[in-house]
């Protein structure tokens, strides 16, 4: 087996924490990154030191706020999230709805910012969350504007299922993001839970290229598709414009 690399260790131990296990204990972190508690110490006091893990009275360990101030620069981030955030209170206050930013991260869609109202359909996400591609709105936009190889691969690999309703098969999965491409918009029946649907639509940067995704998720048995789709559009053309995209103009 090759040895691991000082990086590769370094990592291992930010990446034992996660949405299901904020907050470890020294032990909980040596195991998690595979580590020898000697190591997992080591590696631990130098990340505390730097502010990148904070220990609370009780000796557990937490993600430190100095993460949080490297985090902020990346641009498909907070620094998206600003920029989108009015149009993301506009899409709201149009639906009162659970409204949703996203970017794609490989084979996942990663939650970027989520409004929601007390009366709006229960979602299984929040910010940070990771889901794959085929079974949310957003993922869909995202994907129909991958390039022909990310989604031949993605095609080609196993596609989870959640509900009945959730695709698994490539060729319809195929045939859905030619649909997305056609129209613009991308829509997603009960693929996550049985209540819920998606309405999605991809955001542009300059260029024309797809940096992120806008949806908003109602409950399933209520949803009025037509009335939506106008309103996820104006809110995914608010913010493309302001990331510096142009519609091309008609000859």
């Amino acid at each position: 087996m090759t040895p691991r690399s000082a990086p590769d260790r370094l990592l291992s131990v930010l990446a034992a924490f996660d949405h299901e296990h904020p907050a470890l204990s020294l032990t909980d972190i040596g195991r998690r990154a595979g580590l020898t508690l000697t190591t997992a110490h080591r590696l631990v006091a130098a990340l505390t030191e730097w502010g990148a893990l904070e220990r609370d009275a009780s000796g557990v360990y937490h993600v430190g706020l100095r993460l949080w101030e490297v985090a902020a620069l990346a641009p498909r981030g907070l620094a998206l999230r600003q920029i989108a955030l009015p149009y993301l209170e506009d899409l709201y206050e149009a639906t009162h709805e659970n409204v949703q930013l996203a970017v794609r991260d490989g084979s996942e869609v990663v939650y970027i910012e989520w409004i929601s109202g007390r009366s709006a359909v229960g979602v299984h996400i929040r910010v940070g969350a990771r889901w794959p591609l085929h079974a949310t709105g957003v993922g869909l936009a995202l994907l129909a504007h991958a390039g022909q190889d990310a989604q031949e691969e993605y095609c080609a690999a196993p596609l989870a299922r959640f509900t009945p309703h959730t695709i698994t098969d490539p060729a319809k999965l195929r045939r859905m993001l030619a649909e997305v491409r056609r129209t613009g918009v991308a829509v997603s029946s009960r693929q996550v839970t049985e209540d819920a649907l998606s309405v999605a639509a991809p955001v542009r940067g300059p260029g024309g290229v797809v940096a992120a995704a806008v949806s908003v998720v109602v409950p399933q048995a209520d949803a009025q598709v037509p009335v939506l789709v106008p309103a996820v559009r104006l809110a995914a053309r608010g913010i493309s414009r302001a990331l510096g995209w142009r519609p091309p103009k008609e000859p």
